[in-house]
């Protein structure tokens, strides 16, 4: 189908916009559902069968090594999927045939998941078709606004990341379920499904995009790395961007070494209900869709009329320090364990909790800040640079568990000083932040229109 560009209706919501959401809950809905099992199943299935105590510590660091490495390459890819995007096929064609692959990776780890070798090349589909994506779905989402409509854009972003929270939120109720009661391969296979759905749901929508046709190849290197602009721009986020991937590889552990430790916790959240510990980090999620709301339309507005301004830095700084509090409550779980003791669940409630407020300030912030601070050629490349410190956090923490596992450098940080490392590097890296923040000067671009607001 040729390339078009049709005009973002003014003054409202685009009508595009519903089926770019339909389409993230559907796909956040079959990452996070295999994703949530991931953790336990690696170690049942490969790195510790038959549950010998003495290989527990052993087997989860292989286990979170295979997983955060999973992660970051997934979210590595979207810079290729953002070139693809921007200078190639535009993002329509990419977002459509990457949805397709994204389902034979489901295929694949519902099929091999009893052969380690063909799980992890299922993974590895898996991770490159999400990270095909990525960059370009939160792009194309803003590729719908103009100047008229410009102020809807963070409400837009709000509701792309509730679809990624009731997505995730249902499929990790459901799925570690299904794991429990039929086994590796339906709950798996269910997700694919899902995958499906979401490339259906994209695709109906095809009549309703705006579609800001690729600059093609040669013209987006000149557009990107030769004029000034572009250079500028690039500098500017990068220095901002450079200080995510602690908050990421802080956030990261949520949904892999804390269900890993809530299988060692009284997990009693009342009497007759002991959830299963793949399923508690739908509290993260859950807390996630009651705060973003509260955050963009009560209390962003709340301190403005305060006279406190929430700038995009200001946001993600104070999201930092919030993460770190999360891991400061966790330390102190693992501490409790550590010395024998038998801590309650609720104190992972707390820290999902606190860890939830915290990320959706970076994230939701985040998105946005990469979509508006780049260059009309340069949308998909600067999300995916977004999506680029994701992976980056979870690379240190794969290097970390693996450096664990072999006895190296980290293994000195297990237990409860595994969790404090976090807190202290935090600690350096907001302030670093503040430092650097305070010197940036932000330029906002529309995609719909070649000039910026200073």
């Amino acid at each position: 189908m040729p390339t078009r560009t049709l005009p973002a209706q003014p003054g409202a919501f685009p009508k595009a916009v519903p089926f770019i959401v339909g389409n993230e809950v559907a796909e956040r809905f079959s990452y996070y559902g295999m994703r949530a099992i991931l953790p336990t199943f690696l170690v049942a299935q490969f790195y510790n069968p038959a549950h010998s105590p003495g290989l527990d510590a052993l087997a989860e660091a292989r286990a979170n090594d295979l997983v955060h490495s999973f992660v970051a390459l997934g979210y590595a890819m979207p810079v290729l999927g953002a070139l693809l995007a921007d200078w190639v096929l535009g993002k329509y064609r990419v977002i459509l045939y990457v949805s397709l692959l994204y389902c034979v990776g489901h295929v694949l780890l519902a099929a091999y998941a009893n052969d380690l070798q063909g799980f992890r090349v299922g993974l590895l589909v898996v991770a490159v078709s999400m990270g095909g994506i990525k960059s370009s779905v939160t792009a194309n989402l803003g590729d719908q606004f103009n100047r008229s409509n410009a102020h809807l854009l963070p409400k837009a972003y709000g509701w792309f990341q509730l679809a990624i929270d009731v997505g995730a939120a249902v499929s990790t109720a459901f799925v570690p379920i299904l794991y429990a009661r039929f086994g590796a391969a339906v709950a798996f296979g269910v997700p694919g499904i899902l995958m499906a759905v979401a490339a259906l749901t994209f695709w109906l929508g095809r009549h309703r995009y705006v579609r800001v046709p690729p600059t093609g190849l040669v013209r987006g290197i000149q557009l990107t790395f030769g004029h000034a602009e572009g250079r500028a721009a690039l500098v500017r986020v990068g220095l901002i961007f450079a200080f995510i991937p602690v908050v990421w590889a802080l956030y990261d552990q949520s949904v892999s070494e804390w269900v890993l430790q809530a299988a060692h916790l009284n997990r009693q959240l009342w009497p007759g209900f002991t959830p299963l510990p793949e399923q508690l980090q739908i509290l993260g999620i859950v807390f996630g869709i009651g705060l973003n709301p509260l955050l963009t339309y009560r209390v962003y507005p709340g301190l403005a009329r305060l006279g406190i301004r929430m700038t995009p830095l200001r946001r993600i700084g104070v999201g930092m320090v919030i993460v770190a509090v999360a891991l400061a409550v966790v330390a102190g779980i693992q501490h409790s364990l550590d010395t024998g003791g038998s801590p309650s669940v609720w104190w992972q409630v707390l820290a999902y909790f606190i860890v939830a407020g915290g990320t959706l300030m970076v994230a939701v912030t985040g998105l946005e800040y990469a979509y508006t601070q780049a260059p009309k050629s340069m949308k998909s490349l600067m999300t995916a640079l977004w999506l680029l410190t994701i992976a980056a956090g979870n690379f240190f923490l794969a290097l970390m568990n693996n450096s664990i596992v072999s006895g190296g450098f980290f293994a000195r940080f297990q237990g409860a000083n595994y969790y404090w490392f976090f807190v202290g590097l935090m600690a350096v890296n907001v302030t670093l932040f503040a430092v650097v923040a305070h010197f940036i000067k932000e330029k906002t671009y529309l995609a719909a229109e070649e000039d910026a607001i200073a």
